[in-house]
C-alpha cells in the first residue's frame, strides 16, 4: 500500500501570520513552491497560496504594488479551514480528498505537529507508479464477465502467455460489468489480446489495428 509519508515532502517553508505578502512571495520564490503553511505556536492555523497573494496586490508595474506588498498581512489572506491528512493515510484517500475539497495541497500532520506537506504532483506522481506507468510495457483493458471467476481467468492467460502483471485496476462498467485495466510487461501484447479474446474476454484496448499486425 503506498502511503501519504511514501510521497509527501518532510522539509516544508512556513510562515506566520504576521508575515508580509512581500516576505511570503519571496519564500515561494526561492523555495519554489505554490502553498505555504502559516503557523501559530507550531499549531496550522492556516495556508496561503502564492495566486491569494498575487490577487490582493497591485499588478506588477503598479508603482503601489512594492508599498502593497510591505502592508499586506498573510493572515488577511491565508485560508483558515485547511484540509490535512496523516502520514499513515493511503495516497489514495488524500487524492479523492484533495478532489473533494478542490485544494492543490494538504499538509501533514502527526501528533499535532506538522510532519510534511503533500502537493498534487506529488499525488500524481505517486499514482503513475502506483499504476507501474514509468516501466516500459502495454496497457491492456479487459471487459469481464460477471462471472466471480472472471479476473483470475484473465490473469491465469497472462500467466499461459508468460506475461508479467504489473499492476490491475478496476476500471468503468461496460456492458453490465466491470472492465479492469492491466498494465502488462510487453511492448507487444497481440498474442495476448487473441488469447484472452479467444477465452471470451473482450479487449477494449488497445484497438485492433487495421488489417492486424503488431500492437504495443
Amino acid at each position: 500500500m503506498l502511503l501519504v509519508k511514501d510521497s509527501m515532502t518532510r522539509e516544508v517553508a512556513t510562515l506566520t501570520p504576521e508575515a508580509t505578502a512581500a516576505e511570503a512571495l519571496a519564500v515561494c520564490r526561492e523555495r519554489r513552491v505554490r502553498h505555504l503553511p502559516v503557523l501559530e505556536g507550531g499549531e496550522i492555523v492556516g495556508i496561503v497560496s502564492d495566486r491569494d497573494l498575487r490577487s490582493a496586490t497591485p499588478a506588477l508595474g503598479d508603482p503601489d504594488r512594492a508599498a502593497a506588498l510591505e502592508r499586506l498581512r498573510v493572515v488577511d489572506y491565508m485560508s483558515r479551514e485547511v484540509t490535512t491528512v496523516e502520514p499513515e493515510d493511503p495516497i489514495e484517500q488524500a487524492a479523492k480528498l484533495m478532489r473533494e475539497e478542490r485544494v492543490g495541497c494538504l499538509p501533514v500532520v502527526e501528533a499535532g505537529e506538522l510532519a510534511g506537506i503533500l502537493t498534487s504532483s506529488d499525488v500524481m506522481g505517486a499514482l503513475v507508479g502506483l499504476v507501474g506507468a514509468y516501466e516500459p510495457g502495454s496497457r491492456i483493458e479487459v471487459a469481464l464477465s460477471e462471472h466471480p471467476d472472471a479476473l483470475s481467468e484473465v490473469v491465469e492467460v497472462f500467466r499461459k502467455e508468460a506475461v508479467k502483471v504489473v499492476s490491475i485496476l478496476a476500471g468503468p462498467e461496460h456492458d453490465g460489468g466491470r472492465v479492469a485495466v492491466f498494465r502488462a510487461e510487453t511492448i507487444n501484447p497481440l498474442g495476448l489480446v487473441e488469447r484472452l479474446e479467444a477465452a471470451g474476454y473482450p479487449v477494449l484496448w488497445p484497438p485492433r489495428p487495421p488489417g492486424g499486425g503488431d500492437r504495443s
